[in-house]
């Protein structure tokens, strides 16, 4: 008998254990779809309180699309001059390259020519001059690695994280986890040069969160924003009722489709656009820049023309609250002739990058804006078609100036070829951790519920570049 009676008494006890635990873990869900619903509820775009002290207000990446040459440009390789038209040592394995049959070619050293710079004796190649002027500023990071081999799934990385499209990108996850600073521009900007962006627009997705945080692409010439301008025999109050009524149609539609955010991110793009137009304008207008000021940029010269012009277009935005601005450059895609491809997209960018330095840091805007420059990965040391190198996403250089970081130093590096990160190497989901860190936001405490799983903007992974952060 005291046997049952102890079972009994156990049953029971595992009965309400269960039941109150059940209970609990229910009781915790409903808790985390009502703070989703809350939130959703919400304005989206409001100013947000970060996690902690950030030390950058906002990013410009002068995002190098197509693959700048690491061993070119920030990375010198002597080692590439002694082994220069010998195969790979056997000791380095045999990578897989996007051309089929590449990793058997020869090794392919650098012409450029080298030189240290600045206080800090970092050293640069003479395919960036203008750049290497500011080095003191720079934190050069030798040792980034990725995992895509082709163009497509690795700006895709770069930007979201993952190989494959559907995620959100970094400006997103910035403009969701700190809101607008400025409700009369976009807080996520996208400048894009004469070259195609691979991948496009998902580039710049607001992926599963809501499509009010998805970037907004300003056309290279003329209004930077498609309908900015209203026709002449439009006047504010004709404009005004015709918002009205499209907000109330758009609202009525709205009540059938509870969950679709696009609704929402409609609705408030009509706002949006509206108040830009009394205030874009002003933000875009670069003839209120003096001459000087043009020239520092390059605008003046033809190949820096384009680039100078979206770098001081990218200053005007962060300086009136735009929180991100991507501005992408070029193809470097240098499978062949990587001596010309480089020479061209070092020329269009080099002018332009050392003018925002220079002009943010005269401003004094470089203290508390992070300026990173780099592509989706690096260039292999053997050669591809004789005179070109492939894509190499085992070892390559990005680099980052102001918004707390601390300059005049190299971090990691790659293997004395420049195949492989070798000392401290990090990862693409290293970067944006400290991307966000400098932001004031912690890459583990920005989620977001998605299909019941909080889905953070380094997936699950991300640590902090230490060494970057002053």
């Amino acid at each position: 008998m005291r046997e049952k009676r102890f079972n009994s008494s156990a049953a029971r006890s595992r009965r309400a254990f269960l039941s109150q635990a059940g209970s609990g873990l229910g009781a915790l869900a409903l808790a985390a779809l009502d703070a989703d619903s809350a939130f959703a509820s919400r304005d989206p775009l409001a100013a947000r309180v970060p996690h902690h002290r950030p030390t950058a207000k906002a990013v410009i990446w002068c995002f190098m699309e197509g693959g700048p040459s690491h061993m070119d440009t920030f990375d010198p390789k002597p080692a590439l001059e002694r082994y220069a038209g010998q195969p790979m040592p056997e000791s380095y394995g045999r990578p897989l390259t996007a051309m089929p049959g590449t990793a058997h070619n020869t090794l392919m050293p650098s012409q450029r020519e080298w030189a240290r710079h600045g206080e800090s004796g970092l050293w640069v190649s003479n395919w960036y001059p203008h750049v290497a002027k500011h080095v003191d500023d720079l934190a050069v990071i030798r040792s980034c690695t990725a995992d895509g081999l082709n163009h497509v799934g690795s700006v895709c990385q770069m930007n979201t994280g993952s190989i494959l499209a559907g995620r959100p990108s970094m400006g997103s996850w910035v403009t969701y986890g700190l809101g607008s600073a400025n409700r009369n521009l976009p807080t996520f900007v996208i400048l894009n040069d004469e070259v195609r962006v691979n991948g496009g627009s998902k580039n710049w997705s607001s992926g599963f969160l809501p499509a009010s945080y998805q970037g907004t692409l300003f056309k290279q010439e003329g209004a930077p924003i498609l309908n900015l301008e209203t026709p002449e025999v439009v006047g504010n109050l004709q404009q005004r009722g015709k918002l009205d009524l499209l907000a109330a149609l758009n609202r009525h539609h709205a009540e059938k489709h509870p969950n679709q955010s696009e609704l929402d991110a409609r609705l408030r793009s009509y706002e949006l656009a509206y108040r830009m137009q009394s205030h874009a304008p002003e933000a875009v207008d670069l003839a209120q820049e003096s001459e000087a000021t043009k020239r520092l940029y390059g605008m003046n010269e033809e190949p820096t023309s384009v680039y100078g012009r979206n770098l001081l277009l990218a200053r005007r935005l962060v300086e009136r609250g735009v929180r991100f601005v991507q501005a992408y450059c070029g193809g470097w895609d240098a499978h062949r002739k990587i001596e010309e491809n480089h020479t061209k997209w070092c020329g269009v960018s080099d002018k332009p990058i050392a003018g925002l330095l220079a002009d943010l840091k005269s401003r004094g805007m470089l203290d508390d804006t992070l300026v990173i420059w780099g592509g989706e990965f690096g260039r292999t040391p053997f050669n591809e078609q004789g005179d070109g190198r492939d894509h190499n996403p085992w070892g390559f250089t990005i680099w980052m100036a102001g918004g707390g970081v601390r300059g005049g130093q190299t971090i990691g590096t790659t293997d004395e070829l420049g195949l492989r990160a070798e000392e401290t190497p990090y990862h693409v989901h290293d970067i944006h951790a400290t991307i966000l860190h400098l932001l004031g936001l912690d890459h583990l405490s920005l989620t977001y519920l998605h299909n019941g799983r909080s889905e953070r903007a380094t997936i699950n992974g991300g640590k902090l570049i230490q060494e970057a952060l002053a």
